[in-house]
């Protein structure tokens, strides 16, 4: 049910009021009240970390939209999973200069809806809303920084036509260590890497790999986790040829050893007014020094020891898929290697 109360101007300029789903049906977008200090409680905007709440105020899109106030400058943090987008994007949460968005699920249901047969004119008018609604500025002169779930991955083509002005950081893990790390989740990691497969199939993204839908079933799940990577690492370099200077590409091995030459350079690519003092502030600051899916403290070199760990128990594993992958890569001409890197060396 509509509520009038707030008005519908005040909440749209507030925005602690959440854009958080999209209904379909009755056209409209559900919002939730979720403070800035909330944000950096949580690793996802998801249900499961926002918790219970009461009835979310609903508003038809058309009535939202009526009342939208200027939008903040918008950038993008798209990703391939597990290469420390959560991490980057909480760095992001810096007041009168960015906010960053993590995994809003109002971008996934338009994935969902697309899945079930929406019409492309329809779904392109609501995802150019939904950039609307997520892009109000949490403070004057601040941009809004989106990491969106690497499902909607297939939409960035859309997104960033939708948004000629926005930039893009493309940014995975290599291949060994992503293995490493979808084998040492156990069953949950090797579940999700099979969903997502599913997904990249739907889209006509596995198709490309040369390997026959007969061959599927006969994946090993690091073998799917690998084919999930080449998938996302050949979308990537197209973007890289497609957009050109409005993206740039970064991997988490290079983001977690050189963290301050990072951020230094993608506030340059956003646009963001961060001097050395405030990069390097954040840099040595708590979002890098805590896990960022469960807030737990790392000590020094405790990632790195973490991932090392992950290589050498499954090292007969990793290295036969990641061999067999390199081969499908080379076959396919994707690049192990993205182009357009935020740093150099």
């Amino acid at each position: 049910m509509t509520s009038p109360d707030p008005a519908i101007r005040d909440i749209m300029r507030d925005a602690q009021w959440l854009a958080h789903r999209y209904d379909p049906g009755h056209d409209a977008v559900h919002m939730r009240r979720v403070p800035r200090a909330r944000h950096g409680d949580i690793p996802f905007l998801t249900d499961e970390h926002l918790g219970e709440a009461e009835a979310p105020l609903v508003l038809r899109l058309a009535d939202a939209m009526a009342h939208m106030p200027p939008r903040a400058p918008l950038h993008f943090l798209f990703h391939s999973a597990y290469c420390c987008s959560t991490l980057l994007a909480a760095a992001l949460d810096i007041p009168g200069v960015a906010m960053g968005l993590k995994e809003p699920v109002l971008l996934n249901d338009l994935i969902g809806w697309r899945h079930r047969g929406a019409k492309g004119p329809d779904v392109a008018r609501v995802l150019d809303a939904s950039l609307h609604l997520l892009a109000r500025p949490f403070g004057p002169g601040e941009a809004v920084v989106i990491k969106p779930s690497n499902l909607i991955n297939p939409l960035i083509p859309a997104v960033m036509g939708l948004r000629p002005d926005a930039c893009a950081l493309l940014l995975h893990a290599p291949l060994e260590p992503y293995l490493a790390s979808i084998a040492r989740k156990g069953m949950w990691g090797r579940l999700w890497v099979r969903d997502l497969f599913q997904k990249l199939a739907r889209e006509g993204m596995i198709e490309p790999l040369g390997i026959a839908p007969s061959d599927y079933l006969g994946l090993t799940d690091i073998q799917v986790a690998a084919v999930g990577w080449l998938a996302q690492q050949r979308q990537f370099q197209t973007l890289c040829d497609q957009l050109g200077a409005r993206v740039a590409t970064l991997d988490s091995e290079t983001l977690v050893a050189r963290p301050v030459e990072s951020l230094a350079a993608l506030a340059r690519l956003f646009g963001l007014a961060l001097d050395d003092a405030a990069v390097a502030a954040i840099a040595s600051g708590p979002v890098f020094a805590r896990n960022a899916k469960n807030g737990a403290t790392f000590t020094p070199g405790q990632r790195a020891e973490a991932a090392q760990r992950g290589l050498e128990i499954h090292a007969d594993e990793v290295a036969k898929v990641a061999h067999w992958a390199m081969v499908l890569a080379d076959n396919a001409g994707i690049a192990m290697y993205l182009p357009r890197p935020l740093i150099n060396g």
